[in-house]
């Protein structure tokens, strides 16, 4: 390396900072660095975690994909039955992707009390229900079993048993219309064995989780019957394609569903929170990249003596450029260090501390849910690190520009 680099890296790194005029630029731009470092960890991990959630509580109640009749009508209901005696069920072994089936069924109901009556769903399921997606939703009380004999366990919302005064427990008059008929509502009396709350207020209003086997002698169906099929996938990003998948290999009596499509509304609202991040990015980047550049063009000036005597030393200007140019680096990563440590400081935060609650009449959520990967982390430094130092390869060619006799005469 040649003397000049050595001696023009001291002076830029001893006496940047002290400098009555470039010390506030350089801080600026520091903070410019941070600030937009830790708004684009907080941008991505809530977007992402946000669709994440919203998306995982839609399928809880619904599957992935659906499989039902075609003479079904579109209610939430469910009308004429499926036989489960499929070459699909229990394991969809025909498609590739598919980690679970299960049969269910939906009935219209009708809650009441001495004082006060609610009209809910009852969904019911069986002895291959997953309860994965609800196990987190359970609030107080525990999962039903319906892997015995039929029982009158069901699992109530937090939203409806607030709104009904019910507690774990209690035992629920629920009353069933008769199709067709002028008699009287068959009448079921469940207990809550346990209250879940999903955050999802569209389903808890509504969704009762009970057996099967009651909406079967309800319809008087046969034991085979059921409402219809809920699939999951092992990759949500392919489930267009493996719905489609799933049709080709469905008798043609039968019609699939995927949950997007079901759902279209509130998939298209999420699929927004991309365009939104991706505008953050680039609006942080394009402000810290800004800063950087002043900051260095301060540098430039406040050091063009020096450069105009490293010139006559012999140093060419790429030389000369390089000095700066590690400096330069340098106030950046020391921005993205502290970046990292603000912005992860506030995602863990509100991981496991839920610092920041949201309407979940309106995002569907009771709180901020944060998404934290390395993978996205990484990707951000890295990427901020080389657009900002590539920003500064414009400003620095200033250097090239710069004549040596009148710059050592500069004051």
């Amino acid at each position: 390396m040649n003397f000049e680099y050595f001696l023009a890296k001291r002076i830029i790194g001893s006496k940047a900072y002290k400098s009555s005029v470039s010390a506030p630029i350089i801080k600026i731009g520091i903070a410019a660095i941070t600030i937009g470092l830790v708004v684009m960890m907080i941008a991505i991990a809530t977007g992402i975690g946000l669709q994440q959630k919203i998306r995982d509580k839609v399928v809880a109640f619904n599957g992935h994909i659906t499989i039902s009749n075609f003479d079904s009508n579109n209610s939430q209901e469910s009308g004429v039955p499926i036989s489960k005696d499929q070459e699909f069920y229990p394991e969809f072994k025909s498609v590739s992707g598919i980690n679970h089936i299960q049969a269910v069924a939906t009935k219209f109901g009708v809650i009441r009390t001495a004082t006060d009556f609610e009209g809910i769903i009852l969904k019911g399921v069986g002895k291959d229900y997953d309860w994965h997606y609800f196990k987190e939703f359970v609030t107080a009380g525990r999962l039903p079993d319906f892997t015995k004999e039929r029982n009158e366990e069901i699992l109530m919302s937090q939203y409806l048993a607030n709104k009904m005064g019910f507690t774990v427990g209690d035992r629920v008059n629920t009353y069933f219309i008769k199709d067709n008929t002028n008699k009287p509502p068959n009448v079921i009396t469940y207990t809550i064995v346990g209250i879940y709350n999903s955050g999802f207020q569209q389903f808890d209003a509504t969704y009762v989780i009970g057996d099967i086997r009651h909406i079967q002698r309800l319809n008087k169906w046969e034991d085979s019957q059921i409402g219809n099929f809920e699939l999951f996938v092992d990759d949500f990003d392919a489930v267009a394609e493996t719905g489609m998948e799933v049709y080709k290999n469905t008798p043609p009596t039968l019609n699939t569903q995927t949950i997007i499509e079901k759902f279209y509304s509130i998939f298209e609202w999420i699929k927004i929170f991309d365009n939104n991040i991706y505008a953050i990015i680039g609006i942080m980047i394009l402000v810290a990249g800004i800063n950087m550049i002043t900051a260095l063009l301060v540098l430039i000036l406040e050091r063009t003596q020096m450069i105009g005597i490293l010139k006559a030393l012999g140093s060419n200007n790429w030389s000369i450029r390089k000095v700066f140019l590690f400096n330069a680096s340098y106030l950046i990563v020391l921005g993205l260090f502290w970046g990292n440590v603000i912005g992860l400081g506030l995602l863990f935060a509100q991981k496991y501390f839920k610092l920041f609650p949201l309407d979940p009449s309106v995002y569907y959520v009771t709180e901020a849910p944060v998404y934290i990967n390395l993978n996205y982390i990484l990707a951000l430094n890295i990427g901020t690190f080389i657009l900002c130092l590539v920003m500064l390869l414009v400003p620095s060619f200033i250097i090239t520009k710069i004549s040596p006799v009148k710059a050592i005469r500069f004051e």
